[in-house]
């Protein structure tokens, strides 16, 4: 088979879920395939991993997209004899002009089900593109059982044409020596005391504001004294969820970090003494699997397709129930029995998942696509 890739989103959305489902399937995929041949369109650098005795990177510019989807691409895979293009990014850049079998994973409905925790620009765009998109794919790809319930629950579709792969944890994110990664982040981050973590973005629907008000609630029935430290890049909802803080009079216990490298992730997730993810709505939930494969214990939300990447590895609230995270914080952190039993079921739930799997499953879909008349 010739199968091509958008491969552009690698570098666009890098540091989000979709980038880095991207990047780690097709590195995956790379390494396992010798026998098809794959042609990545890409953009930006770092595209040495990607370069193998059977592949095939084309450079393309973040400017004048259109050119590059309408024009440059279909002629480009036409030229080729391409059997496949795969589009990894939610379809976006799909052009049904293309002669050859598509395929598209659509990691999630959000601009559908939760309109207001997204762009208006990103919003006009999926509404006006994903019907087309979903009507003139050969196949779909998407990354949980509930996501697949979504798109069959929105567009009138062949569930056969929809295919799930999970995504999975990358191999740095595994159990290290706690103290070292304590020290790191004391003497890179000031953070000297024991800590609750947050990782995962900053949109409405991940539900921080909860988590600062049950913290805020539960912090003196804690037997020790703890941080709650918010990672990530100081957006809009940074400022808003500070002044919340504060008015709490619980600035001095919330530590926001800002923009963390990611190599600092998996140091994160191992010092911390609990993570928390009350979000309302995912289409997969990277960061629970991540804080599982390193050994942590996970209190998580029990809607959308959260439990299916939790299993029984973590503690399940419900993410309108202000007293239940409060609870489950308390039985964690005041209970080392409680503690230590999640830390063994998180990593054998952990273990269930892998990006080697993913990428088998996603070769077996593009052998199944392409006997298809």
């Amino acid at each position: 088979m010739k199968i091509a890739v958008d491969a552009r989103g690698i570098n666009w959305y890098k540091g989000t879920g979709i980038g880095t489902y991207t990047e780690k399937l097709f590195k995956n995929i790379v390494k396992l395939d010798n026998n098809n041949h794959y042609h990545f369109y890409w953009s930006g650098k770092d595209f040495e991993n990607f370069k193998t005795k059977n592949t095939n990177i084309i450079l393309t510019g973040k400017k004048q997209q259109n050119f590059f989807q309408q024009y440059y691409i279909p002629n480009n895979i036409k030229d080729n004899k391409i059997d496949i293009y795969h589009i990894p990014q939610n379809g976006i850049g799909f052009c049904k002009y293309i002669q050859c079998k598509k395929i598209v994973t659509i990691h999630d409905l959000i601009p559908y089900i939760m309109p207001l925790t997204v762009g208006k620009g990103y919003l006009l765009k999926f509404l006006r593109e994903m019907p087309n998109i979903i009507n003139d794919s050969d196949a779909i790809i998407t990354v949980s059982e509930y996501s697949k319930k979504d798109i069959l629950k929105f567009f009138p579709v062949d569930e056969n044409k929809i295919f799930v792969t999970p995504l999975a944890a990358d191999e740095k994110y595994k159990p290290l020596d706690k103290e070292k990664c304590k020290h790191i982040i004391k003497e890179k981050y000031h953070i000297d005391k024991p800590f609750i973590l947050y990782l995962g973005g900053f949109s409405a629907r991940k539900n921080i504001k909860s988590l600062i008000l049950a913290f805020s609630k539960v912090y003196k029935k804690l037997t020790k004294k703890y941080n709650l430290v918010i990672v990530g890049k100081c957006t809009d909802q940074y400022k808003y969820l500070n002044d919340i803080s504060n008015n709490l009079y619980m600035g001095s216990n919330i530590v926001f970090t800002g923009f963390v490298p990611e190599k600092y992730l998996p140091l994160f997730y191992n010092a911390a003494e609990l993570f928390i993810y009350p979000s309302f709505y995912e289409g997969f939930g990277l960061p629970p699997l991540e804080a599982m494969s390193c050994g942590t214990p996970v209190i998580a939300s029990n809607v959308s397709s959260i439990p299916e990447v939790m299993g029984r590895g973590g503690i399940l609230i419900n993410p309108y129930n202000l007293n239940e995270l409060e609870l489950a914080i308390e039985n964690v952190l005041n209970d080392e029995k409680t503690k230590n039993h999640l830390i063994d079921k998180s990593i054998k739930q952990s273990s269930l998942f892998s990006w080697k799997k993913t990428a088998i499953s996603t070769i077996k879909i593009y052998e199944e696509v392409l006997k298809k008349k």
